[in-house]
């Protein structure tokens, strides 16, 4: 490639590095731009990890490591990272610092490394001939300015990764904090329920008390009075129960007091007002009542 060319493909990967937040999409702008800025075989992304070389992405006319990790201390690509400085190797099976059987399944002869950031280096990228091939200073200045820009991306796509992360981790803390405040409030809705409940209820028969009826019927009677129709107050008395108390218990009493309650309850509509407002006393407020008083 002409090296204005090249120069404008360089500017090109750079522009479309810059637009991406994801490290997939920028492994393919670096494994395709740096096979074709210098007319290459075979292109290598290699990503550190601790001391090993991760081969992350590659674009070759065969197969090369995709996929796979080697030792930072065997591998051409972990001394580019760990010197910080390109290694140009022309012939593959005449340099001490490469295993021969590493490239033997490969097409590669030649081959030009450059560390990704040269201080405290993250990467590197690798160009590859299937012919013996001497690369020059230009090339490998190409595939260097190549290398600095993917650093920034790389970079930028880390921390873009970890404010996505600590945006996840802030929502998620966030709907929990709201689920245990929606359970709270539900449980101090029910107490506040029951407190409700509880203030305006006969603890004895489960009727409303004196104070229940008095805001329900006043409420009731207010509506009456709106639609124009007729309620009916009924009042009942139980008759002897002093005396049961004092002859079978106070017990005794009290289960006298709740079939009371249960036959006012089962003789009268849910809708009206029932209510035990003294020791053996009942009212009881028939709403809509079509009945006279009397026949109730």
């Amino acid at each position: 490639m002409h090296y204005q060319q090249s120069l404008e493909r360089l500017t090109l990967a750079m522009q479309e590095m810059s637009l991406t937040r994801d490290l997939t999409t920028v492994a393919a702008i670096i494994r395709r731009a740096a096979r074709e800025l210098i007319g290459a075989d075979g292109a290598t992304l290699v990503l550190r990890e601790d001391d090993n070389c991760y081969y992350a992405e590659e674009d070759a006319i065969a197969p090369l490591w995709k996929g796979r990790r080697f030792s930072m201390d065997l591998c051409i690509s972990g001394w580019a990272m760990r010197n910080r400085n390109p290694v140009v190797v022309e012939d593959i099976y005449a340099d001490a610092r490469i295993l021969p059987e590493t490239y033997q399944p490969t097409f590669a002869k030649s081959l030009l490394m450059v560390p990704i950031r040269t201080v405290e280096p993250i990467g590197a990228i690798g160009n590859y001939w299937a012919d013996r091939y001497q690369p020059t200073e230009q090339d490998v200045a190409l595939m260097q300015a190549l290398a600095n820009a993917a650093s920034v991306a790389l970079e930028n796509v880390r921390i873009h990764s970890e404010l996505e992360h600590r945006v996840q981790e802030r929502t998620a803390q966030l709907e929990a904090a709201n689920r245990r405040l929606a359970v709270e409030i539900q449980q101090r809705q029910r107490a506040e329920d029951e407190v409700r409940r509880i203030s305006v209820t006969d603890e004895l028969t489960n009727l409303y008390n004196r104070r229940g009826f008095f805001l329900l019927a006043e409420q009731e009677l207010n509506a009456a009075r709106r639609r124009n129709s007729k309620c009916s107050l009924i009042y009942a008395d139980l008759d002897g129960l002093k005396q049961c108390n004092d002859r079978f218990g106070h017990a005794v009493g009290d289960t006298m007091i709740v079939d009371a309650a249960r036959l006012l309850k089962r003789n009268f509509r849910e809708t009206d007002i029932i209510a035990r407002i003294g020791g053996e006393e009942f009212v009881v407020l028939a709403v809509d009542c079509r009945d006279d008083s009397a026949t109730v």
